[in-house]
């Protein structure tokens, strides 16, 4: 029976990995060359439901407004289409759904098709997409949490004065060979389940939404183009240098003008070269929050190219926020700009009520407020790449990030083959370019509480952590673990240790007087074979807001107080020990069990941002430990 949802899934697609990655994908900015057109709002929608998930295809939907083929309903964008409608059979959909939108294209994008490049993009979409302009299939994309783009310019040439009409099928199977893995499991029981009934089983402790998550844009370039923009910084005392490559699309012949603007936007730096370096004198760097008085400190780089084509002069501009800034590993300790930084932050989640995953702005200035409150200086993107806006606003602020891939769920030997891990690394490749000038990421993880222990998890993880090194050698690369440290195959090839433990909640429940024995035996014995800093990447309770009790009971506020207060006391106690992240900042959906009372409640907010007891207690705990650093001011 997997055969036959495994054809479902893939019904209509050449491969499984017809993307494959050409050039950069720098994030759409509006600049005197470029202009950009948001398509966020109501779409068309429509989930297929028939019995092989196939008939939007067989049908061929896309071939003219979706209305014309049955009934639709309106749908925003971007959000997961889970919780939005009163319909359970959504909630919990497995197969294709299929998003429409009619627009109208500016005249002076597709007058001149020879000149101007109309590109089309999508922030974020779960997890296998299929897209087409007026009926013409323009792309393909697996894996969700990452952008994915391509050039429509000649099918628009054709649409000028008219309708422009944008499907997009997303198909949210998760397989033994995706990122995140899952499988389909069907019931034969006819005695306990209808004809065809089968369920969606995930390995991951997070509510599996579905849809485009993130932003889809029109925006448009010259027909001569900067491709990709790669910076890489460094220091010399007070002196900033800023190494760069420039990539030029569409010619062989032309100029290039690079200047780097303070904040006041002034220039500081100049230069006319396609790859080279500028220096700062008494550069700014780049600081975390709560490490400096002026944090997240960014120039702007701004990159102008000239050239000719038969049409005449062709322009670009575009403009690149930089941070300069440095990370090394030297002992046991994490440096940034040669000074040691420890992580006390969160790990979070993209994830509210009714939206689900979809980018919401409200959401993201509510929780940056809340991260300055709190004392946070980091966080992981626990777990999966979180949108490209968010991660602008972390250079900003100052806001320190462990970069994480959607490599959670990885449980079972089938998802260590070859499959897998050719996936695994166009993923990373897919983060690395997405990410790699951003000043506040500062480590990449492949992983999350992976089956490291397994056989084939070393060769594995040697290859993918071996190929992001390839990509980004600047950075640290790690996997957060909750294998035992005699027999985690991965481990060997990491730079820094991260390791996951609920000592008192998922083994001895109840037993507060066990963590700290139980801690202190855990960072010794890992810290004893790989002689490698370590960051307590999760630790927690659930605890429901308002639940009291003394003697403290679980899922109490004062129980979670004490378990965060006995980590507390142990990390103090490691020189290796570079860093924390409570799980969880705030409460979140889950898949529907007898262990979870409407999500995930270890947060030390709830899903309404409003705070537990614990997160008084971390507040109290992280400005202090900001202000033992000596470089709070």
């Amino acid at each position: 029976m997997f055969a036959v949802w495994a054809f479902w899934f893939f019904l209509g697609l050449s491969s499984c990995c017809a993307y494959t990655l050409d050039g950069g994908i720098l994030y759409p900015r509006e600049t005197p060359t470029r202009e950009k057109k948001e398509l966020s709002g109501i779409w068309s929608f429509r989930a297929d439901k028939s019995p092989q998930r196939d008939k939007g295809f067989q049908e061929q939907w896309y071939k003219r407004p979706l209305s014309e083929t049955g009934p639709v309903i309106d749908m925003p964008v971007p959000a997961s289409y889970n919780d939005i409608t009163q319909d359970i059979s959504l909630r919990d959909f497995v197969g294709w759904v299929w998003y429409e939108k009619e627009i109208w294209l500016p005249s002076r994008w597709v007058e001149k098709p020879a000149t101007t490049r109309v590109m089309l993009r999508v922030g974020s979409a779960h997890y296998f997409s299929v897209i087409w302009v007026n009926g013409i299939q323009v792309m393909e994309h697996e894996g969700g949490h990452l952008p994915f783009e391509t050039e429509i310019s000649n099918i628009m040439k054709d649409s000028a004065g008219s309708l422009c009409r944008i499907t997009i099928a997303v198909n949210n199977t998760l397989t033994l060979h995706t990122l995140p893995p899952g499988t389909i499991q069907f019931m034969e029981d006819s005695t306990r389940y209808p004809k065809g009934y089968f369920v969606q089983n995930i390995e991951f402790d997070f509510f599996n939404y579905a849809g485009i998550h993130r932003p889809v844009v029109l925006y448009t370039t010259p027909s001569i183009y900067i491709g990709d923009i790669t910076v890489i910084t460094d220091t010399d005392g007070n002196t900033g240098i800023i190494n760069y490559v420039v990539s030029v699309v569409g010619s062989e012949s032309y100029s290039v003008s690079v200047t780097l603007r303070d904040r006041q936007g002034q220039m500081v730096a100049h230069s006319v070269e396609a790859n080279g370096h500028l220096v700062v004198a008494d550069a700014k760097l780049w600081w975390p929050y709560l490490m400096h008085e002026e944090p997240g400190y960014l120039y702007s780089l701004e990159v102008m190219i000239l050239a000719k084509n038969v049409n005449g002069s062709v322009e670009d501009i575009y403009v690149l926020p930089v941070g300069i800034r440095t990370v090394h590993i030297s002992g046991d300790q994490f440096l940034i700009n040669g000074k040691p930084f420890y992580f006390h932050g969160v790990n979070k989640h993209e994830d509210y009520d009714v939206r689900g995953k979809g980018l919401d702005w409200s959401l993201v200035i509510k929780d940056f407020n809340l991260l300055k409150w709190l004392g946070a200086n980091s966080f992981r993107t626990s777990h999966y790449p979180y949108a490209e806006e968010i991660m602008d606003l972390c250079d900003k602020y100052g806001i320190v990030v462990i970069d994480e891939c959607p490599g959670v769920g990885i449980k079972y030997p089938e998802s260590f083959g070859n499959q897998s891990l050719n996936h695994h690394l166009i993923v990373m490749e897919e983060l690395v370019r997405r990410d790699k000038n951003r000043p506040s990421v500062v480590m990449w993880s492949v992983a999350n509480e992976p089956a490291s222990q397994l056989p084939v998890a070393g060769y594995y993880f040697k290859t993918v952590i071996g190929y992001t090194k390839q990509l980004d050698p600047t950075r640290p690369v790690t996997y957060v673990s909750n294998a035992n440290y005699e027999y985690d195959q991965g481990a060997p090839y990491v730079d820094v240790i991260c390791v996951n433990s609920y000592f008192s909640w998922y083994h001895d429940a109840g037993h507060l007087e066990v963590i700290q024995l139980q801690l202190n035996n855990q960072f010794d014995k890992w810290y004893e074979k790989y002689q490698k800093p370590m960051i307590q990447s999760e630790y927690g309770a659930d605890t429901i807001p308002g639940f009291h009790s003394d003697p403290p009971l679980m899922f109490t506020e004062e129980y979670q107080r004490i378990v965060l207060e006995n980590y507390h006391a142990v990390f103090d106690q490691k020189k290796f020990v570079i860093g924390e992240l409570i799980w969880n900042f705030a409460d979140f959906m889950t898949a529907q069990s007898v262990t979870r009372v409407v999500g995930n409640k270890k947060g030390i907010f709830t899903r309404q941002r409003q705070p537990k007891s614990s997160a008084y207690i971390l507040r109290d705990r992280y400005l202090k430990l900001a202000n033992a650093t000596g470089l709070f001011k």
